[in-house]
């Protein structure tokens, strides 16, 4: 199967660095950025326990991490268009 990628998305994924190809699943992309959401999550989470960074306006980076992550917001099912094949 053969995906076409919109052109909003294919310019989102890119920010992390990812390039699908015609033959990638949009739900594999999605995985992947889903993967790097939480690994930011967590590294976030992890330096608010070590007092790294402060409580107050955790939140808010918390929110900024969102923002940085809309896509993940957008339903798989409006990411590509399946060509066929």
């Amino acid at each position: 199967m053969k995906y076409t990628y919109h052109p909003k998305v294919s310019e989102d994924l890119g920010r992390f660095g990812l390039r699908p190809r015609p033959t990638t699943p949009p739900a594999l992309a999605k995985e992947f950025v889903n993967d790097l959401y939480r690994y930011e999550l967590r590294t976030l989470r992890a330096r608010l326990v070590a007092r790294k960074i402060p409580r107050q306006g955790y939140s808010d980076r918390v929110v900024e991490l969102r923002k940085k992550y809309f896509l993940l917001s957008i339903r798989l099912d409006l990411w590509a268009k399946a060509d066929g094949t």
